[in-house]
């Protein structure tokens, strides 16, 4: 049910990277998005734990699968289905929280040599938000990053940090032994067998409640402890994007045992 970013060697939304550059990219462009049409067939989007209490009152967050587990926020319960975009690409509820994953692209921070620390701001050249348009904001003053191009660098750093945090979160977690394989089992009124949903990971509360007292004081105090908790509230979610996805006709045949 829940995956990772693709493994295709780039991150899950991009088609390619190039750096931003003020002497090959000078009479580029930005211009406002209003829908997101790589998000239509995406059904979990990678979340920064600064990010929970947003995302935990909308959507459940649960973990990826795999050695390295990201936090993930589900839009569907399906691959393929997002319940919360149409199909053009537009918010349907225009007031949900839109992951900052999301409103990063096109752009992110990337090594462009593997020897080096250094990051550089890149973009995916395939978007159609970013280039030679005659109407938008200008990437660049002469030489200069314009004041649009600071925003998006600062976004980006911010961003980079978050996910820094993040991984250090998901690091304690494992640590701690706290992750599980994640099972929901929804049974529709009528249907001869419940749906359910398996592949992605979770907390056990059970663990949780477990935790010697050095341990817990340890989560408490550097603010865990209110973020898994955050996870395991959003977990009854499960059922109303199930309920989405029935209402919107999105549901897939049947799971046999």
């Amino acid at each position: 049910m829940a995956t990772a970013p693709k493994n295709n060697g780039l991150p899950l939304f991009y088609n390619q990277l190039e750096p931003l550059s003020s002497q090959q990219h000078a009479n580029y462009k930005v211009r406002v998005a209003d829908r997101a049409p790589f998000l239509v067939n995406e059904h979990a989007v990678p979340v920064t734990v600064e990010e929970f209490p947003l995302v935990q009152r909308r959507m459940p967050i649960v973990f990826s699968v795999g050695e390295d587990p990201v936090p993930l926020a589900l839009m569907g319960l399906n691959e393929g289905v997002n319940t919360f975009i149409d199909a053009d690409g537009r918010l349907i509820d225009p007031e949900v929280y839109v992951p900052a994953y999301v409103r990063r692209y096109p752009y992110m921070l990337a090594r462009l040599r593997p020897d080096s620390e250094d990051l550089s701001l890149c973009f995916d050249p395939t978007a159609d938000t970013i280039g030679e348009f005659e109407d938008g904001e200008p990437l660049f003053d002469g030489t200069e990053p314009s004041e649009t191009t600071k925003q998006i660098l600062q976004f980006n750093e911010q961003f980079e940090q978050a996910g820094q945090r993040t991984a250090m979160f998901m690091k304690e977690v494992k640590d701690l032994g706290l992750l599980i394989d994640g099972e929901v089992s929804i049974q529709p009124d009528g249907a001869e067998q419940p749906f359910i949903y398996r592949g992605f990971q979770m907390v056990d509360e059970k663990k949780l409640n477990e935790l010697r007292g050095d341990q817990l004081r340890k989560i408490q105090q550097n603010g865990m402890l209110p973020l898994l908790y955050a996870h395991i509230f959003s977990l009854s979610l499960m059922r109303d994007l199930f309920a989405r996805q029935v209402r919107a006709g999105m549901i897939a045949a049947q799971p046999t045992a």
